[in-house]
């Protein structure tokens, strides 16, 4: 009987034991990294921010326990741009990578992400970390062929990443898609469903060493299509709002092409779409707890550029925003960003601090223990001080170059985000909108005029910045120098 109960005692040292050694173990291994980067989203297109038409129960729990950022931007309110951006920890202006790839090229643009910009993905692989890319890529196009596929620019793996920016032949959304880097699913297989199968399916395999599972969604972006069920239930919210087509939209006439634009949330596809990614979401998220990997694994949520408000069907509203992708307008520049840094960043936080997508790579460099390298990231920050609640901004000022014509009907035009003040210049006639984001979040009243002193101020500031970078401009455009 003594015996019995010795065997019994030792029997628990050693599940002890092993416990403290499992559980110290992973607690001094790197932590993982999951990004996830969907395409077009809205800053309003998430329940946590405000949407009362579209449904992101995962996402929403994510912002509740991490870090929800109010003032996030991306440098471009184009994709390929904000891409870069992200990978860079650079203005896109100042690689010359400004306008989406196989957009019009007035000016000129680098067409291919160059191999010679190191990327944070790089930097983990060196530190020991696996890397996988799964979805849309659009950093190269198809004269550079694989050469600068994400395979070639810091990923072990690479799902689906290629030069074509969205999911326009064959069979869109639903397989075959015929794409490189992903097998053909069973014929109707949803995208969105496969990537994030393909997700879990990494993290079981990769599971012991750290990893980056970089997750680049081709949704929400066009075409718009989604599985028959998942649309139905958003058919039946927008048969209960009962809004009409003067509900819906309003014409912009302030702007500088007036344009139709959606003031209200019920596009039934649409819906399906964001809820269908936040599906994934949700998956990638149980998998990590399922491995127990959920305590040491960093989430960061993030879109490449604003909601598609102003044309190619016009599928959601930014309001309170005003305008949408291919705008500088916060409509098409201000993000959803969350990052939940188990452990350390307080759980339910909400941050108005000015951020960008260039901080992304500094930021993810720090968590992981790797030496910040201001000579590469050369405009991010890190946002540790803010995820660690020891700082309350980082960024006094932020830079926006947009010096092309978007599909959207926006047209040439820079920026820059001062404190409260924004100012906007629009390259095509040298015309200056000035406001007050705190007291105006929807850019309606104009205050160049009324504030000249504080328009040269920022204009200075923009036109010497101009010169840091080496922006480039439209042919038609002549550069002012600001007054003295």
């Amino acid at each position: 009987m003594q015996r019995h109960l010795l065997s019994k005692k030792a029997l628990l040292f050693i599940i002890v034991t092993s416990f403290y050694i499992v559980a110290s173990a992973q607690s001094s291994k790197k932590p993982n990294v999951v990004f996830f980067l969907v395409d077009d989203l809205g800053w309003m297109d998430i329940a946590a921010n405000g949407s009362k038409f579209y449904e992101t129960p995962n996402i929403d729990q994510l912002a509740k326990d991490g870090v929800r950022f109010t003032q996030a931007y991306v440098p471009s309110p184009i994709c390929s741009p904000a891409r870069a951006a992200i990978l860079t920890g650079k203005n896109p202006a100042r690689i010359n990578l400004t306008q989406w790839i196989g957009g019009p090229g007035n000016p000129d643009y680098v067409r291919n992400l160059p191999l010679e910009e190191v990327v944070f993905p790089e930097l983990l692989q060196d530190a020991g970390y696996n890397t996988i890319f799964l979805g849309k890529w659009h950093l190269s196009n198809t004269e550079g062929g694989e050469k600068y596929w994400p395979n070639n620019q810091g990923f072990d793996i690479n799902i689906a990443g290629h030069h074509r920016g969205g999911l326009y032949i064959k069979n869109k959304y639903f397989s075959p898609w015929d794409i490189p880097n992903l097998d053909n699913g069973p014929e109707g297989e949803y995208m969105t469903d496969r990537l994030a199968n393909e997700a879990v399916d990494f993290i079981d395999k990769n599971n012991t060493d750290p990893f980056l599972l970089y997750f680049s969604f081709y949704s929400v972006h066009a075409p718009f299509s989604a599985p028959e069920d998942r649309v139905e239930k958003f058919n039946k919210k927008k048969d209960a709002l009962a809004l009409t087509d003067a509900d819906r939209f309003a014409e912009e006439t302030e702007a500088k092409k007036p344009f139709q634009y959606r003031t209200q949330q019920d596009h039934p596809t649409y819906a399906a779409m964001v809820n269908s990614m936040d599906m994934a979401v949700g998956k990638v998220l149980n998998k990590l707890k399922e491995k127990n990997l959920a305590d040491n694994t960093v989430v960061v949520f993030f879109s490449d550029n604003g909601g598609l408000s102003t044309s190619e069907g016009t599928p959601t509203s930014n309001a309170p925003l005003r305008a949408g992708k291919g705008w500088l307008y916060e409509g098409g520049i201000r993000e959803p960003a969350i990052i939940k840094w188990p452990g350390v960043a307080k759980a339910g936080t909400v941050s108005d601090a000015l951020i960008s997508g260039m901080d992304f790579y500094p930021t993810i460099l720090e968590i992981t223990g790797q030496p910040l390298r201001p000579d590469l990231h050369i405009d991010g920050k890190s946002l540790v001080p803010l995820l660690k609640n020891e700082s309350k901004k980082v960024h006094d000022v932020l830079y926006f170059h947009y010096p092309h014509i978007s599909n959207q009907k926006g047209g040439p035009s820079s920026a820059i985000r001062d404190g409260d003040y924004k100012l906007i210049v629009f390259l095509n006639d040298n015309t200056f909108e000035l406001y007050n984001i705190k007291n105006d979040i929807g850019e309606r009243h104009n205050l160049a005029s009324e504030l000249p002193e504080m328009t040269n101020h920022l204009y200075k500031k923009l036109y010497d910045w101009w010169d840091e970078v080496d922006a480039k401009f439209p042919k038609e455009f002549v550069k002012k120098a600001p007054k003295n």
